[in-house]
């Protein structure tokens, strides 16, 4: 361990699968969805609770742009690829996992990585010292429910056991049952991790990937039937009591002051049933262009440094956690590359009440749905939710969502906000200017492709 890594907080980033932005109690839903969410509730009041936090569309585009700091469109994984397709982050890019390992760090990846699946392309590969997860996603686990299904025949998903320097090795297959109880094996490794780092005195930076609240949505038998409304709120239930056990390991450890902990979702709410979440007070689901497509939780914590009680409408893009957590352990944004996330650090420390970004463009797959500017969205794609289909607009919507919020409203609206469209305008620019700089690495590029100027 570096000398300049003593004294660096740990920072827990606690990823959730598939949460609607109505699921929490502090966001409108607890109760309202048949479980009182009180540890998160409580967490919330203790830090800052951000109402406009903005993932990509999918899992993948948002992982991506997590670790990476830069738009998915930017990586080649902008969309979720088909089981056994080549793709993932190249070996160029530069993740989190590497520039806190490289600062001395110990580093954790728990859980869905879905940025890559070849060998160069793992987490361990890209900075992380071990990590135990899936090689795709979690739906694979109801490949045995499939009468046409032949494991010796056709690909079987594996829970993956890595550590740096060395390659996968092959854990459980991904079953229904194993997939039920995964989290309490996330948790064991979680707090071993916790508890060995706080013995030595070295930071660390835990990628936690919670399984919930991705299908299958079926909880464990210490919750089922807990909340007396259901599996769903059986599992959201499950999802805060885990939650509130990880914060309270921090306390145990001693580590409260000096730990940063993130709670965030990796895209808007499950569309199929019987998984259907809720966006809430907005509307649509994942894979949309909707709000309820481009808001999910996001609350952080950093007791004596971030303000407790705090609450913000400011946007705030998936991102921006590349350069505000580096920052906020000391560490240098990279400079050799186009990044999209901008350091949030004061915004968060409560010394400007404005977010440091206005909007930002938004995609589906490759294809641009939009631009937010504030509280207005010019919309190219008409599709509220994943089952529906996507035409193209014949002219760009303006949707002010605060008179509009559920993006109802036809071109007959009283406001046209046509000047909105210089905004809209500026930040399109913008993106493809940094475009002709540095080109979007292609979807499925080799491991070793480096974007070249042309």
């Amino acid at each position: 361990m570096s000398d300049a890594a003593v004294g660096r907080p740990n920072v827990v980033l606690f990823h959730v699968d598939n949460l609607g932005y109505g699921e929490l109690g502090c966001y409108g839903g607890g109760i309202l969805r048949g479980a009182d969410t009180r540890r998160l509730d409580r967490f919330a009041a203790e830090g800052y609770q951000l109402l406009n936090y903005a993932p990509e569309a999918q899992c993948t585009p948002t992982r991506s742009a997590l670790m990476t700091g830069r738009y998915a469109i930017r990586s080649g994984n902008h969309t979720v690829p088909f089981p056994g397709s080549p793709g993932g982050l190249v070996a160029w890019e530069r993740t989190q996992g590497d520039l806190f390992s490289e600062a001395g760090y110990a580093t954790m990846c728990l859980g869905k990585w879905h940025i890559g699946n070849r060998d160069g392309g793992w987490p361990t590969d890209h900075g992380f010292d071990e990590w135990y997860g899936p090689e795709a996603s979690y739906d694979e686990a109801l490949w045995d429910d499939d009468p046409w299904y032949d494991p010796g025949r056709d690909p079987v998903s594996y829970l993956k056991d890595a550590r740096k320097g060395a390659p996968p090795e092959n854990g459980p297959r991904l079953t229904k049952d194993v997939k039920v109880n995964l989290d309490v094996e996330f948790q064991r490794r979680a707090f071993r991790f916790m508890e060995d780092n706080a013995r030595s005195a070295r930071p660390f930076f835990l990628y936690y990937n919670y399984t919930l609240m991705h299908f299958p949505v079926i909880p464990r038998d210490d919750y089922r039937g807990r909340s007396g409304n259901g599996d769903w709120a059986d599992c959201l239930l499950q999802m805060d009591g885990d939650f509130g056990d990880l914060l309270d390991r921090v306390d145990a450890l001693g580590l409260r002051a000096n730990t940063i902990v993130v709670f965030a979702g990796d895209n808007g709410a499950e569309e199929l049933l019987p998984g259907r979440g809720t966006a809430g007070f907005w509307e649509g689901s994942y894979f949309t262009g909707m709000e309820g497509s481009l808001r999910t939780p996001c609350l952080v914590r950093w007791p004596g440094r971030i303000p407790a009680g705090q609450q913000s409408n400011e946007i705030v893009h998936v991102t921006d956690w590349f350069a505000t957590l580096l920052t906020m352990a000391g560490l240098k944004v990279p400079e050799d590359r186009v990044i999209d996330g901008i350091d949030q650090s004061a915004f968060f420390y409560g010394q400007q009440e404005r977010s440091n970004r206005e909007g930002f463009p938004f995609w589906v797959g490759d294809r641009l749905y939009g631009v937010k500017w504030q509280n207005f969205k010019m919309a190219l794609v008409e599709q509220r939710y994943l089952t529906e289909p996507a035409p193209d607009l014949g002219f760009p919507r303006i949707i002010n969502l605060m008179s509009d919020p559920k993006e109802r409203e036809p071109y007959t609206a009283r406001y046209l906000h046509t000047w909105t469209t210089f905004h809209f305008g500026k930040l399109l620019a913008e993106y493809h200017e940094s475009t002709r700089r540095e080109p979007p690495i292609p979807a499925g590029a080799p491991l070793d492709y480096v974007p070249r100027a042309p």
